[in-house]
């Protein structure tokens, strides 16, 4: 791929956490194997994420959207009017109450779901799904607690049941090329990586009362979409509630569960100004959420060890003004890059100028990953630029196949372990605290995933 088109979809990448569409001339899955028939879906959760999700299904011709279930009428009919148009049948309905997913996952005809829920719902509803025999795709982050994440693994290893935590980040053009990079030696020994989630999100966690992105001081009860039940983990839990979207890209080049693992985590906080100056600007000095005490810290740090002796410093920044990034920096023994959607530049001993830092087009072209190579001309036009293509994809293809999928239930355990760790480690003024080995000491022979290689 020429530098002048990489440079276009780095644009384009940049940040969508609206609406998501699929070109209409795209036919996901038009090369693959239906000896097994259709894979037959059901979506719990339709909200804009899982609708993202359903659009990408829908593009698929190997995909039967099979139940849909949303508490929220409009989000029903949404999604009943985007299947229609598709072309597709009707699906089962489900929403009548917090329980009737559970009816869902009664129907013997489904073969996989798809989690796209509020984040205290995630780890009930995946253990009920792997429970009923489904293949799982659960959305980020995977669990709240240390006894969640336990739940998640214990499950799938008792059930035999699949579970894939569906983070799309790790599917970044940048992100696979330079793990190609990683596995070809490029960087020597691993010693240190940076990630995390620097994302303003207060026009997220507020609204005017009248539309989801409104400029307004409202929340939970009187909240719209995400606004109604994600700004609350801001005002109750001082923790890195949000940790794989950059965690998991890291944690895959650090071969994290496959070889490595992460053994202890030290988290630190700033004092809480961001939430409480945006609801004095937008809503006024006299607005009640003006007079709030917010728990969690506007920039949350967190510095994890490894089994192997490298370090990963995890920061999330949502409650301030700032543009997206998030911050990747890999170091080993024979140079370093720092990549983001702003930034990309590398250092490499004895390849690169000394002591001055180059541009990455020539090495990310290089290292391109295969997939990229393959379905980049079409994914990149899609939506978070054609991330949610190549997850959406790996799921499908792995429940087809009834394998396990390249991040499985101790990947969704172990990165999601970051929230509750980083909250008692900021409790207790930042003291080491251990992570569970939610492998039981088997990551030391699991054979990393070849990402590079498999076609999803």
């Amino acid at each position: 791929m020429k530098s002048k088109s990489r440079r276009s979809f780095v644009k384009k990448a940049a940040i969508a956490t609206a609406g998501f569409s699929l070109l209409p001339s795209m036919s996901f899955g038009s090369d693959f194997n239906l000896n097994k028939g259709k894979l037959k879906i059901a979506f719990i959760g339709i909200g804009l994420r899982g609708t993202n999700h359903l659009s990408n299904a829908l593009q698929r011709k190997d995909i039967e959207i099979a139940a849909i279930c949303d508490l929220d009428p409009k989000r029903v009919d949404i999604a009943l009017d985007k299947i229609k148009k598709a072309g597709h049948n009707a699906p089962k309905v489900f929403g009548k109450n917090e329980d009737d997913y559970k009816n869902l996952l009664e129907l013997k005809e489904i073969d996989a779901v798809i989690i796209a829920t509020p984040w205290l719902w995630h780890t009930k509803m995946a253990v009920d799904s792997m429970k009923a025999g489904k293949y799982t795709g659960l959305e980020v982050s995977a669990a709240n607690t240390l006894e969640e994440c336990w739940d998640l693994v214990n499950t799938h290893e008792e059930t035999g049941s699949h579970l894939m935590i569906l983070e799309n980040v790790n599917y970044r053009r940048d992100v696979l090329a330079v793990l190609n990079m990683v596995k070809q030696n490029v960087f020597g020994d691993l010693l240190h990586f940076r990630c995390g989630y620097r994302h303003d999100l207060r026009g997220v966690k507020f609204n005017d009362g009248k539309s989801a992105y409104g400029k307004g001081a409202e929340f939970g009860e009187k909240g719209i979409s995400e606004s109604a039940w994600r700004t609350q983990h801001s005002l109750l839990r001082n923790a890195d509630v949000y940790p794989t979207h950059g965690l998991g890209p890291v944690a895959v080049m650090a071969d994290v569960n496959r070889g490595n693992r992460l053994v202890s985590l030290t988290s630190h906080a700033t004092k809480a100004v961001g939430l409480n100056k945006y609801i004095n600007e937008v809503g006024g000095e006299n607005h009640p959420n003006a007079k709030l005490k917010w728990k969690q810290g506007d920039i949350i740090t967190s510095t994890i060890e490894t089994a192997n002796g490298e370090t990963i410093i995890v920061t999330h920044d949502v409650n301030s003004p700032r543009p997206y990034s998030l911050g990747f920096e890999v170091q080993g023994s024979q140079g370093v890059s720092e990549f983001d959607y702003h930034t990309q530049r590398i250092h490499i001993d004895g390849k690169t100028k000394p002591h001055v830092w180059e541009g990455m087009d020539a090495w990310l072209e290089k290292y391109d990953h295969p997939l990229w190579k393959k379905y980049g001309d079409s994914a990149a036009e899609a939506g978070h630029g054609g991330i949610d293509f190549f997850v959406l994809n790996a799921f499908v293809e792995s429940a087809k196949e009834n394998i396990a999928p390249p991040m499985d239930a101790y990947d969704a355990a172990a990165w999601s372990a970051v929230t509750p760790l980083s909250e008692l480690s900021i409790e207790n003024n930042g003291e080491p605290q251990d992570f569970p080995d939610f492998t039981r000491g088997r990551w030391i022979n699991r054979k990393p995933y070849n990402w590079i290689k498999n076609n999803f």
